[in-house]
């Protein structure tokens, strides 16, 4: 792409990622770069959709027209990238990537295969340990006896997201407990942390553009609300080679726990982390760096150290005070 067409994104289902909006319309204006922030979502109410400069409400992920509607959108709005925010999202728009690639479109993100492997907790495991790296011991339900096993240990779905029904276990009791209440339950070896979250973003060939990571201080609802900066050259290390790997472009996060001072892999997704400002704010803009190898500019790759440590993030919430006609006024996308 050259700087002759206009860089049109949509960022799908943005629900609360305002500041992620805002990222995108400064990257624009700060590089000059022709083009606009088209965001979606099924909720009138989604704070962000405030703040795009198109904004449109489409149907619900699950609804069969929600993918015909995101290529018509992308279509009309000569969509260069689709950046989607949420694992559902992920999912489904790598199943239909070329779908999106013959009207023009790119779809950030992996491939489907490492995108449905990021998804099972299971086969994650599997893939980090066979590049080498260190992961957490894991069992399904059918290879354990909780009588025998030794505690305390960490439950989870296999398939979820948002850090829901996530549970530490210290007991067989607690283990024959939960095992009955979580959905399709994966059992690891209990990692006492600290959690470090790392936001890598390759460019659209797949070159690293950035590779910052930050410690996680609290959270809420799954999403980072206090965190700071950090920089671990063996966390790095980990995060190059997975991001290689899975042959990445845009932005992605991995998530690693350290035991007795090993960091461990424990997670990974193709989407921009929950607290991607941070990032931001210790002096590294991937998105600008990103846009500009998409429209054809010379960019300086930073170091893999370049970036402030020690930059904290705390969050507060922000609101919009809207009427039922204001409420109303961010049309229906209509094929």
């Amino acid at each position: 792409m050259t700087d002759d067409r206009p860089f049109n994104i949509l960022l799908t289902s943005v629900g609360r990622r305002v500041e992620l909006v805002r990222i995108f319309k400064r990257a624009l204006e700060s590089l000059d770069v022709s083009g606009k922030v088209v965001a979606i979502d099924a909720d009138p109410l989604a704070p962000a959709l405030r703040l795009a400069d198109t904004p449109l409400l489409v149907p619900l992920i699950v609804d069969e027209q929600y993918v015909p509607t995101l290529l018509d959108i992308c279509r009309r709005e000569q969509i260069a990238f689709v950046f989607p925010l949420i694992d559902p999202d992920v999912l489904l728009l790598a199943r239909h990537r070329r779908q999106f690639e013959q009207i023009g479109t790119r779809v950030t993100g992996m491939t489907r295969e490492p995108i449905e492997t990021a998804r099972d907790k299971w086969q994650t495991m599997k893939f980090v340990r066979g590049l080498g790296l260190p992961a957490p011991r894991s069992w399904l339900p059918e290879d354990v006896t909780a009588s025998e096993m030794d505690y305390p240990l960490f439950i989870k779905p296999r398939w979820g997201s948002s850090s829901q029904h996530t549970y530490r276990v210290e007991s067989a009791r607690e283990m024959e407990f939960f095992l009955d209440r979580v959905p399709d339950p994966i059992i690891q070896e209990l990692l006492p942390g600290p959690e470090y979250t790392t936001d890598v973003t390759c460019d659209p060939e797949g070159e690293i553009l950035a590779v910052v990571s930050r410690r996680r201080i609290t959270t809420r609802d799954g999403e980072v609300a206090r965190g700071v900066t950090l920089y671990d050259p063996i966390v790095t290390a980990h995060c190059v080679t997975m991001a290689k790997a899975m042959g990445a472009v845009g932005p992605i996060c991995i998530q690693t726990m350290f035991k007795d001072g090993v960091a461990h892999v424990t997670e990974f997704n193709a989407r921009f982390g929950g607290g991607f400002p941070l990032s931001v704010a210790a002096g590294i803009n991937a998105v600008e760096l990103f846009i500009a190898r998409a429209v054809g500019r010379d960019v300086e790759v930073p170091p893999l150290d370049g970036y402030r440590c020690g930059v904290y993030m705390t969050r507060f919430d922000e609101s919009f005070f809207l009427s039922e006609d204001e409420r109303g006024n961010i049309p229906r996308y209509r094929p």
